[in-house]
């Protein structure tokens, strides 16, 4: 059987555990890392407007996709079949508040994006301590820390790397 014949959804008694994370998942997975790869080029070799492009795209998708990963946790979450720790809602949730209060600095006129790029890249790194503890809740499918972290680590690394750049285009 190969990973794309797999079902979404688990069958009946069938936890999460026991399905592989599709191939199209990993290789999706790594090619999200890309966006952030060519914000550090534009951030580090660009002219001016191409650095201030750089950061800004940079820190849009840094937040966009932490807050997306704090659905991913939601998600899996909600398809638990036995009531969970309070800690996993509110995990679900936090990374989506962390994004928006990261845009505190730049709505309110103070200094921006580094600070902000900074404490994204910290988050989203440290993500994977979530990811560890979903995993021995049973709530992940096979692998998925095999795949979270080099995720995690490499979007969290990408953004801190942009955010001490923009402290010297800034």
């Amino acid at each position: 059987m190969r990973p794309s014949d797999l079902p979404l959804a688990p069958e009946a008694g069938e936890l999460p555990s026991d399905r592989a994370i599709p191939a199209i998942a990993v290789g999706l997975g790594y090619a999200g890392l890309l966006p952030q790869a060519f914000a550090l080029v534009l951030v580090m070799v660009g002219g001016p407007s191409w650095q201030f492009t750089g950061l800004s795209l940079a820190f849009a998708y840094a937040a966009l996709i932490f807050s997306f990963l704090g659905g991913v946790w939601w998600g899996l979450a909600a398809q638990s079949r036995t009531a969970l720790p309070r800690w996993v809602w509110y995990a679900s949730v936090a990374p989506a508040l962390i994004s928006l209060a990261s845009t505190w600095r730049w709505a309110s006129g103070a200094a921006w994006p580094g600070p902000s790029l900074l404490s994204l890249g910290v988050a989203i790194a440290l993500s994977v301590v979530v990811d560890i503890r979903l995993q021995r809740l049973g709530l992940t499918p096979r692998r998925w820390l095999a795949l979270r972290l080099p995720l995690s680590l490499g979007l969290g690394g990408l953004t801190f790397a942009i955010g001490v750049g923009a402290l010297f285009v800034s």
